[in-house]
């Protein structure tokens, strides 16, 4: 049913490694925050269509771009006669709707509106559907996931669903009749394949290499990890172990993120790593998984 994974962004990644390793500004931790709240938020939406048994399609996280338009679906379902796109909001505490507009209580400060964002998407997905000789109906939802939301004066005529409507809109999208050929697979294929690695919308951080702090990030918390001999990490926060091998292969992938020009090196990687004792242990490894090149003070991994 799921055509494709969830996984973080580029954006989120980014901003998860450079909190950890560098002091963020208070409205780039803000953004932070946002990001990782509304992937948990996506998470959980997840959670709760994976135990559908209805036949459907359900696209993950896409960014789409069409007729110089961009934007981003957070979850996309495809049934027989009908496509639904999810934009899915992790909001927590007391929000109201006046006058086409969404504030947070209780200072009554003005946030963006999510239902301006599922109409751009909905703008751009209907042309799209039809130049691909598709005619099924679009219909559209901000979806509200946290059960520590409240929306007050809740407008009806409006496609906004509560956390407390999320059972009903399983149920309705497990009884609709839905049987699905070649054409809704195609169209999935197609979505797909116009798929953007990265978000147009995307903050680009500024940071240099030299004032990021230096180490293995736990992959649960984000803390720094600690060596116990040559063969396994701890987390100093959360105890979490991990081996060697598994902390030098993810943190050189963090590294290739936030530094895609740099060359990998085993002396490049022992520095960033920081906490592996030997240079022989690093070159082991990124033989044992990567392809060798060049030669003499050129020699790196790729």
């Amino acid at each position: 049913m799921f055509l494709n994974s969830r996984t973080e962004s580029k954006e989120l990644l980014k901003f998860r490694s450079l909190n950890a390793r560098s002091t963020l500004s208070t409205k780039e931790k803000k953004h932070y925050l946002h990001l990782e709240k509304g992937y948990q938020g996506e998470v959980m939406f997840d959670q709760l269509t994976a135990k559908l048994e209805n036949d459907l399609y359900i696209l993950n996280g896409l960014y789409l771009e069409y007729n110089n338009a961009a934007c981003q679906i957070d979850s996309l379902i495809i049934s027989e006669e009908t496509i639904y796109p999810f934009e899915i909001k992790n909001f927590e505490g007391d929000y109201l709707y006046e006058l086409e507009r969404f504030y947070f209580l209780p200072a009554k400060e003005e946030i963006k509106n999510p239902l301006d964002q599922l109409k751009r998407s909905n703008s751009l997905l209907r042309p799209l559907l039809k130049k691909q000789g598709i005619n099924l109906p679009v219909e559209g939802s901000v979806t509200f996931v946290n059960p520590g939301f409240t929306l007050y004066q809740a407008p009806l005529n409006e496609p906004i669903i509560s956390p407390t409507q999320l059972h009903q809109l399983m149920k309705k999208l497990n009884k609709t009749s839905s049987k699905l050929n070649g054409r809704h697979k195609k169209l999935a294929d197609q979505l797909l394949a116009m798929h953007l690695v990265e978000s147009p919308y995307a903050w680009k951080p500024i940071y240099t290499y030299g004032k990021l702090k230096k180490g293995i990030l736990c992959p649960r918390c984000y803390s720094f990890m600690i060596s116990i001999g040559d063969k396994k990490l701890v987390c100093s926060k959360c105890g979490c172990e991990e081996s060697v091998d598994s902390g030098v292969l993810r943190s050189v992938k963090e590294h290739k993120l936030l530094f895609p020009d740099l060359k990998i090196t085993t002396i490049g990687v022992h520095e960033w790593c920081r906490v592996v004792g030997s240079t022989k242990v690093v070159r082991r490894i990124l033989f044992e998984n990567f392809t060798a090149s060049g030669y003499g003070r050129w020699f790196y991994f790729e």
